[in-house]
């Protein structure tokens, strides 16, 4: 049976293995989907374990998603850009390198959450690797505009210098958190790791405009810290991240197996076990 896995530091909180096994089940796929757990010094030596024992392919989670992009032997455009990989796939002696991050993150709000981005003024949050992953698959939307901004201005600012090629019509522009003052956004999306200690990045008042979705790529039981924020400053309408792990997930299985799997259901029922608690 082919074996798959999800590596991180830490892993035991993933539902990488379920909602693979919702995808197996639903397509009628044969194979084992686990979780391992990779010493911070030992990523390497994880992966080259995995792939010795037949495993072929493996999903990758914090901190390793910069070794992946190192150790992979071919890069898909898009984790290219990224400078960062959350999907490996061996064939033979090789690593194929892929970012369905940014992918995922699209796909949930168009798809599930029914938000088109073309001509839309969006707010990125974060320079980190989970801003890296989103840029690119963002402005492939048609954005009026794409504002990167982070508590560190320079860091936004090679972001944005970093993708400047791939803007096409759209605006493209780095700012710190209290450079937003005065602008107005139909997407707020909030790629820092700020929700996992309970917090909210210090926005300025009257980012949101009318109709405005505010969407962290965090997930948890009710809202997050950012989602709460959020409401309270006027966003119309909030969101976490957990579509798009469903999403990011379907598109490793396709780039796997071939197929796509169906996602509604299996994010349905991943929702009613989180709220379950």
């Amino acid at each position: 049976m082919d074996r798959y896995a999800v590596v991180g530091n830490p892993v035991a909180h993933s539902k990488s293995p379920l909602i693979h096994a919702e995808f197996a089940a639903q397509t009628g796929q044969e194979l084992h989907y686990e979780a391992l757990l990779a010493p911070l010094d030992g990523f390497a030596a994880t992966v080259a374990a995995f792939r010795a024992a037949g495993g072929r392919g493996l999903n990758v989670t914090a901190p390793f998603k910069l070794e992946a992009f190192e150790l992979a032997d071919r890069l898909s455009p898009r984790a290219e850009a990224a400078g960062a990989v959350n999907t490996l796939a061996f064939d033979g002696g090789q690593a194929y390198g892929d970012n369905t991050d940014g992918a995922g993150l699209v796909r949930d709000l168009t798809h599930n959450l029914g938000r088109q981005l073309a001509g839309r003024r969006v707010l990125l949050l974060g320079a980190g690797g989970a801003a890296r992953g989103a840029i690119l698959p963002l402005l492939m939307e048609g954005p009026a505009s794409l504002v990167i901004a982070n508590r560190t201005e320079s860091r936004a600012l090679e972001l944005a210098d970093r993708f400047r090629a791939g803007a096409g019509d759209a605006e493209l522009r780095a700012s710190s958190f209290a450079g937003l003052a005065g602008s107005t956004f139909d997407l707020v999306i909030n790629a820092t790791a700020a929700s996992l200690s309970a917090q909210s990045p210090e926005l300025p008042p009257g980012v949101y405009a009318p109709g405005a979705l505010a969407y962290d790529m965090m997930y948890g039981k009710g809202d997050t810290a950012f989602m709460r924020a959020a409401r309270a400053d006027g966003a119309a309408a909030v969101a976490d991240g957990l579509g798009m792990l469903v999403e990011q997930a379907a598109e490793s299985f396709q780039l796997w197996r071939g197929v796509r799997p169906q996602t509604t259901s299996v994010l349905a029922d991943l929702r009613a076990s989180i709220d379950r608690g």
